[in-house]
């Protein structure tokens, strides 16, 4: 199936018009198993020495140069969010891993980082703007989630407000073909955007819940059945200028620019995210317009009520146009019940034949209605290419 590994499993648009439903075929052998049989169930790193958890020299030198210690930032020093401390510009990003931070029962308590836009600035220009679409119910995804959806996980981040949660996507790295470490999310779960600056202990956990277990069945949980392939920091983050200039706590001029891409470390040097997991997704950056993207699917693990955070859902909708401003590029938007916690989950539709992520979800209504995400154009192209360059091969 093009690379090796204990198990591939191949993504695929099945029955587009009908669900896009995202399938998944097993291919080859081994015991690289979701039910605790694979070796990437273990969390990444260690706090018994820089050596074990692998700071490179560089980030370092960058937390000495902002006066940190690593010793004392992984005893808790991180939690001290003074404006100084609290680093915002875009080379600023300062991840050390900090070993246990993210136990099964502190995933299970991250809260969704609300992000919710007015319906008078959603109908600021109607004249751009579709008329708003008809709710669409989410659909649970089926279980386990690494047959039907291996790309798809959460991000889940420490902020002021405490400890925070979004979704993101496995995606391919063109620099680094089958052995990708990139995951797409949105840039409001990695930065705070005008008011603030990065968030911290940002770390990715492919096919959460993988069984789908409800609160009562993962109580005492061990990490191997919440996160099966494991936890993967983010030794590199990158988000959009116009994000970390405009973004704001409804989105605000950030909107249409509001997606991220981290780079993740494999556990021990071990195989890559996308070796891991068996699969990574294409990233579609032709920016069509709505009229012709199609029919989208929304991905994601929605955490505000009447969700728990524990599950993935999917909306698949014909997605409209939404100005936020006439001086703003136009975002996508799709009718879909999913909430606060489905942030930066990936928008999918199918090219020649493949499944391509499209955008990312954004903002959305208090009603919990509808969905908007960004296009995807050259400047999301060249953050990426540059993620892939600089950073992919580390």
């Amino acid at each position: 199936m093009g690379f090796s590994g204990p198990r591939h499993r191949v993504l695929a648009a099945a029955g587009l018009v009908a669900a896009l439903a995202l399938t998944a075929t097993a291919c080859g052998t081994g015991d690289d198993r979701a039910d605790g049989g694979s070796s990437a169930s273990a969390s990444r790193g260690s706090a018994s020495g820089d050596d074990k958890i692998g700071i490179p020299d560089d980030i370092k030198d960058r937390l000495k140069e902002h006066g940190v210690d690593v010793d004392q930032w992984k005893d808790g020093a991180w939690k001290d969010w003074d404006k100084d401390q609290w680093l915002g510009e875009a080379e600023d990003f300062l991840n050390p891993v900090i070993d246990g931070l993210w136990n099964p029962e502190r995933m299970k308590s991250a809260k969704d980082p609300a992000k919710t836009v007015s319906v008078r600035d959603a109908a600021v220009d109607q004249g751009v703007s579709d008329p708003e679409p008809a709710p669409v119910d989410a659909r649970a995804e089926l279980t386990p989630y690494h047959e039907h959806a291996a790309p798809v996980g959460k991000v889940f981040f420490d902020s002021p407000e405490g400890s925070m949660v979004c979704s993101g996507t496995v995606v391919k790295d063109v620099n680094h073909p089958g052995k990708s470490n990139l995951v797409w999310t949105a840039g409001h779960c990695v930065h705070a955007g005008k008011k603030g600056g990065w968030y911290r202990n940002i770390a990715f956990v492919p096919s959460y819940n993988d069984q789908g277990r409800t609160g009562a069945q993962l109580a005492g949980a061990d990490a191997s059945q919440i996160a099966p392939y494991g936890q993967w920091w983010a030794d590199w983050a990158s988000t959009s200028d116009e994000w970390i200039s405009g973004g704001d706590e409804t989105g605000g001029a950030g909107a249409p620019y509001d997606y991220a891409v981290l780079h993740v470390k494999p556990e021990d040097g071990g195989r890559s995210l996308e070796e891991t997991v068996g699969n990574a997704l294409d990233v579609d950056f032709s920016a069509p317009s709505a009229r012709d993207a199609g029919t989208v699917g929304a991905w994601g693990y929605p955490a505000a009520p009447p969700y728990d955070g524990l599950s993935m859902f999917k909306c698949v909708d014909t997605p409209g146009r939404l100005s936020l401003g006439p001086a703003l590029p136009t975002m996508y938007r799709i009718g879909c019940t999913m909430t606060g916690g489905s942030s930066g989950g990936g928008w999918f539709h199918v090219v020649d034949g493949r499944t391509a992520l499209v955008s990312n979800t954004s903002i959305g209504p208090a009603a919990h209605t509808w969905l908007a995400g960004p296009r995807l154009g050259e400047e999301a192209r060249a953050l990426y290419r540059r993620m892939s360059e600089e950073y992919g091969g580390r």
